[in-house]
């Protein structure tokens, strides 16, 4: 059975990866390092870390697949650099420490828009991660997109719910790229790309998550 290391799982997308992990017959153990902790469950290994100083020779990095889904936004982190910190140097972190210990794929929600010469410092920051992660040589990487996120966060931000509401309300209008993408679908993106993991990389967009289409 497949043993993934699930990075972010307190958050939206991430605690829903590891909702439908956990349901899963095909996975034997998820590993989740994390800050704080999680509810108990047999299959589940939960480790405290810092994301700032993970430990390097640790032994469960030896995994077979890495879903991350950290991230945060610039109002939650407080200034852009600790947003780079988050949402760029720790999942980089967390890739070379899974690679050198053996792990083969790597699954990332990413951001619709993601590009490393964009002059949105947020679409910038994803891209370069995307760029980074390129670079060092898993197996399987794949690269998930999506726009709009639909979901239950932590912290409640008003105008955003209520811009939630407005683009469900008309989201069959939109073009599908455009659509508020629930994060159970996301979740389940991710999931099947880290389970049926094909070499090379793949990008999944906004409009395909939910699908199994995905571009090169």
């Amino acid at each position: 059975m497949t043993r993934i290391l699930l990075a972010g799982a307190s958050g939206m997308v991430g605690r829903e990866v590891l909702r439908q992990a956990l349901a899963d017959p095909r996975i034997g153990e998820i590993v989740a390092p994390a800050r704080r902790p999680l509810a108990a469950h047999p299959k589940l290994r939960d480790v405290r870390v810092d994301f700032d100083a993970l430990p390097a020779d640790a032994p469960w990095w030896k995994v077979d697949a890495v879903i991350c889904t950290l991230g945060t936004t610039i109002r939650d982190a407080g200034s852009r650099a600790a947003f780079r910190k988050v949402d760029l140097d720790y999942p980089l972190a967390v890739a070379r420490q899974a690679l050198a210990h053996g792990a083969a794929t790597f699954v990332l929600t990413s951001a619709s828009g993601a590009d490393a010469d964009s002059r949105i410092f947020y679409s910038r920051t994803k891209g370069e991660l995307e760029r980074d992660l390129r670079t060092l040589g898993y197996r399987s990487l794949c690269l998930v997109r999506p726009g709009l996120l639909g979901g239950e966060r932590d912290r409640r931000r008003p105008i955003e719910h209520a811009g939630m509401r407005l683009l469900g309300a008309i989201g069959p209008l939109l073009p599908r790229r455009y659509r508020v993408v629930p994060a159970e679908r996301v979740a389940a993106t991710l999931l099947r790309m880290a389970l049926d993991a094909e070499p090379g990389v793949r990008i999944i967009e906004s409009e395909e998550i939910g699908s199994a289409s995905a571009s090169q």
